[in-house]
């Protein structure tokens, strides 16, 4: 899909390309999602540049992902997808700025992307331009991360009251253990993901920092970079931040669950050894030897019985005394 954006006033509007047309002249933002071969050879035949295949996006080098050519930049920064969602994922987005234009790929829909055309359709500067557009995503892309962040610190500080704060020892502990350890692996998961965004964002925005003087970008552009920087250093520390703290209440939970195994497997240990003694003495009166005083007494089989209880308690009572139950 091919959304062209032309700036009317103090507004930016979306402009209607008709199949076989070219794109206007005077188009701020060309963003394609998913785009066909035809829909690329439109923005190639208008820029003079090669647009990334979806291959070439997903490149990890460095090198393949922040370069110039032909004289335009090509950015390429792994944005969070579905972040509100059970099944989180990221995609990469190539931002192109070639002369005073900007032309964004993507294949998914990052919220960012969403909350900047509704803003720019509102109200936006008279003299909007690609590199504004892209300050603006840029800006929505780290308050988002910062929001799924402060979310997740939120859930993981829950999971720790469940953990460490247990209200009441209930029977269903299993079924709670078990979707603790679930929610521990999502946020884990999502946590992972973020970082590697703003990892990716740190690099592009280092990218455009270095490209400032080519661009010949304003001060007031550059101390927003910097800004940025900042903001995507300090969000980086706070996941690193949250992703030992994942990592602390999965070996927490671990160790609960072992003690938990401990006792029963003492419970049983205590039992057998309680158990010993009698089973002895009962394996003692039951063999078929002829002569056998206890078995022609009348009080015989009550001093058995008394003498297998009395075996049983006498353990009983000494892991009592030894704090072993």
């Amino acid at each position: 899909m091919l959304s062209v954006y032309v700036s009317r006033g103090h507004a930016l509007e979306c402009s209607a390309v008709p199949p076989g047309t070219p794109l206007p002249a005077d188009a701020v933002w060309i963003d394609l999602v998913s785009p066909t071969h035809d829909e690329d050879r439109l923005v190639e035949d208008l820029l003079g540049i090669a647009v990334p295949t979806r291959e070439e996006m997903q490149e990890i080098e460095v090198s393949s992902r922040l370069y110039m050519e032909n004289g335009a930049r090509y950015m390429t920064a792994t944005l969070m997808c579905q972040s509100d969602s059970e099944a989180p994922k990221t995609t990469a987005v190539t931002f192109i700025l070639a002369g005073r234009r900007l032309v964004t790929v993507r294949y998914d829909e990052p919220r960012p992307f969403a909350i900047v055309t509704s803003k720019l359709a509102r109200t936006c500067p008279a003299a909007v331009n690609g590199e504004t557009v892209m300050m603006e995503i840029l800006d929505a892309v780290i308050d988002r991360a910062a929001d799924i962040l402060e979310r997740a610190s939120a859930e993981v500080d829950i999971v720790s009251r469940q953990i460490f704060e247990p209200a009441k020892r209930r029977p269903d502990h299993t079924r709670i253990y078990n979707h603790i350890m679930r929610t521990i692996g999502r946020k884990g998961d999502l946590n992972s993901k973020v970082r590697e965004s703003l990892v990716s964002i740190g690099r592009l925005v280092l990218f455009l920092a270095n490209e400032a003087d080519g661009l010949k970008w304003p001060k007031e552009m550059r101390a927003q970079l910097k800004v940025m920087q900042r903001d995507v250093a300090s969000l980086t520390d706070h996941a690193s931040y949250l992703s030992n703290k994942i990592i602390f209440l999965l070996d927490a939970l671990i160790g609960f669950v072992s003690i938990e195994q401990n006792n029963i497997i003492k419970i049983f240990s205590v039992a057998s050894v309680a158990l010993l003694p009698p089973t002895l003495i009962a394996s003692i009166y039951g063999m078929n030897f002829k002569f056998m005083p206890e078995v022609e007494w009348a009080f015989g089989y009550p001093m058995a019985i008394g003498m297998m209880l009395l075996s049983a308690l006498l353990p009983f009572l000494y892991f009592k005394w030894r704090g072993w139950l």
